[in-house]
């Protein structure tokens, strides 16, 4: 089974995240869910961009690499939930030992240079997604093909962009149930 580090939504390290760690753990996977925000957690998603912004992007991208160190000799696979997608999406591209890519509702930019080697990437967002538009979504694809990585994109029409989480008014349990499955037969086969 797969080590996988799972990040946390702008939302910061709410239940949600427990939860699917909890469901990836059941399925025999080995998970850690490292804290980016410091124990704070956001009510709103303004609430939690100003408390991103607050810490910065490169403070983020540290605190991430600073948990994941510990666990980079295993071949790790790195997911996350929005903005966690994201963080997740730059620590595996950098790490030439990365089983694989598990996004869940969020993309980042990729370098013109970035090259992964056959890396499996697995998206799952929402149709449409106010954060992850089709034109961005189209050029995300070109380009992390490009970079030589493998990848599947799953997207939910009618659900709310974090529509994993039942906390959220984004939640939709048919999808969140659909992206599960397909998620867990995703790490199942790393």
């Amino acid at each position: 089974m797969a080590t996988v580090v799972l990040l946390h939504s702008v939302y910061g390290p709410r239940p949600a995240v427990r939860d699917a760690a909890e469901r990836l753990r059941a399925a025999g996977h080995e998970v850690s869910t490292p804290d980016l925000f410091g124990g704070r957690t956001a009510r709103s998603v303004s609430e939690g961009t100003r408390l991103r912004d607050e810490i910065g992007r490169d403070e983020l991208l540290r605190r991430a690499v600073a948990a994941t160190a510990p666990l980079s000799g295993r071949g790790l696979v790195y997911a996350g939930f929005s903005l966690g997608g994201s963080v997740a999406q730059t620590l595996a591209l950098a790490d030439e030992r990365a089983r694989g890519l598990l996004l869940m509702h969020g993309t980042s930019d990729i370098a013109d240079d970035a090259v992964v080697d056959e890396l499996p990437v697995q998206l799952h967002v929402a149709e449409p997604d106010p954060f992850e538009p089709h034109d961005w979504l189209n050029t995300w694809y070109l380009r992390m093909r490009r970079a030589g990585a493998d990848v599947e994109v799953y997207r939910y029409a009618g659900a709310g962009h974090l529509f994993t989480d039942p906390e959220l008014d984004d939640y939709d349990e048919e999808a969140a149930e659909r992206a599960w499955r397909t998620a867990l037969g995703f790490l199942a086969s790393l």
